[in-house]
């Protein structure tokens, strides 16, 4: 059931449900080249039918390949991929790739090589350091559009940036309050502490949590940052945990958290008896692996892939790349399903960033014919043909608020458990 809610009023109701399982990453297998992918013409959306139109659809992926991220931008990469891949015996391609190496210099580096490429519009980036950075010293200078999956600081809904910066995964403005409730509810923690990597990602959702917290009558104890790829945190996680609190919160990325971790359960586990919630950063199934240790006191929200089209896509994604998507997979295809059905409404080779920018409400927003990721392929040649469509997602309904951001999507609640990640809830919810 979908709640309507204000964006930053806390959720109720979380409780245990069924596991369902979250395979392994990726070990980066899109090759990232365009223009070469392997549609089947199938009838399952994965370029069967006939679309009149003789344009290029263009558009660049931009991932942290490699840094702090880098064990989950592969992942996200190829679910951008997968709309080329799916579509490619149906309509022309230009798709190329970029490594963010996490790092938001070497981000507009990357993102300045595809717009200098003629990409009008590109998928990313990943992380909210990096796509702040990039955005305003790349994208919007050169109208391209920017469509991050998983970039989720506050920020990004405020940008002055004319239209042109979208994303098709939640602010942390509600991903905070969410962390709260099932801190309150679930772990039934009345006090927490907050360690969190020091970026644009990091503070603005541990802020974001500790209001929440405090709100519901919650002690904040000790709020404690630190920096991302040091050799150890061992003396962060002693200061973060000094008051003894019920619940420590955990803001980072993988390779941070690796180290992190393993200080934890080395020097920290068997003297402290509390529970850990980490966000969508942190949510990478092999990270136990990593740490060494199966993390089942680690629990963890992040958005979820519960669109119309899910099944689908995770079907289609688990068959090209032999591996089931990862967090935040879903909303980098729908991010490229909605550019690539974008510039063909707007001219295809003549497209540039403002047209392409100016047809996205056309073809993802409510009025048009419904299709979703298994009808992609008849969603293109309806909009060749002049009609208009509704693209309804993997991830979400994919309905884009004035700002960029999305009217409705949907968090799971998640547990680190036997060696991998399992899903105990999905909370569904629609902003007013």
């Amino acid at each position: 059931m979908v709640q309507k809610l204000p964006r930053r009023k806390v959720l109720t109701g979380i409780g245990a449900a069924g596991a369902l399982g979250i395979a392994g990453c990726l070990d980066g297998q899109g090759d990232g080249n365009g223009g070469n992918g392997n549609g089947n013409g199938n009838g399952n959306g994965n370029g069967g039918a006939e679309v009149d139109y003789d344009g290029t659809v263009r558009y660049g992926v931009l991932m942290p390949e490699t840094g702090d991220l880098g064990s989950l931008g592969g992942t996200m990469r190829d679910g951008a991929l997968l709309v080329e891949r799916q579509l490619s015996g149906s309509l022309d391609f230009d798709v190329q790739t970029g490594d963010t190496e996490t790092d938001p210099s070497a981000g507009q580096s990357s993102a300045q090589n595809l717009v200098d490429s003629g990409m009008p519009a590109v998928v990313g980036p990943a992380a909210s350091n990096v796509n702040l950075q990039v955005t305003r010293q790349v994208f919007i200078p050169n109208q391209v559009v920017g469509m991050s999956p998983s970039s989720t600081a506050p920020a990004v809904t405020d940008l002055e940036d004319d239209g042109f910066i979208f994303r098709t995964c939640p602010s942390d403005a509600l991903q905070g309050p969410v962390m709260a409730q099932v801190v309150s509810e679930d772990l039934e923690g009345t006090s927490t502490a907050t360690l969190y990597l020091n970026d644009d990602y990091g503070q603005a959702l541990e802020n974001s949590y500790v209001n929440a917290f405090e709100e519901e009558g919650g002690e904040v104890t000790n709020r404690v940052s630190f920096e991302a790829e040091q050799s150890t945190y061992s003396s962060q996680l002693g200061d973060a945990l000094a008051d003894e609190p019920d619940v420590l919160m955990v803001v980072g990325f993988p390779q941070s958290g690796i180290t992190l971790f393993r200080d934890y359960y080395s020097d920290y586990a068997d003297d402290w008896d509390g529970s850990i919630i980490v966000p969508d950063g942190l949510i990478d199934s092999e990270l136990p692996g990593e740490v060494g240790n199966e993390m089942e006191d680690v629990w963890g929200t992040a958005p979820s892939a519960a669109g119309p089209g899910a099944d689908f896509f995770a079907d289609q994604y688990e068959e090209e790349f032999g591996s089931a998507p990862e967090v935040f997979n879903a909303q980098a295809y729908d991010a490229a399903a909605v550019i690539t059905l974008a510039t063909i409404a707007a001219g295809g080779d003549e497209a540039d960033g403002t047209a392409v920018r100016d047809a996205i409400p056309e073809v993802a927003n409510p009025e048009g014919t419904e299709y979703g990721p298994s009808e992609l392929a008849d969603a293109a040649a309806a909009v060749a043909d002049g009609e208009e469509i509704n693209y309804v997602g993997a991830s979400s309904p994919v309905d884009f608020d004035d700002n960029g951001d999305m009217v409705s999507v949907a968090y799971d609640v998640m547990r680190y458990q036997g060696g991998g990640i399992e899903v105990q809830d999905t909370i569904d919810f629609e902003a007013e």
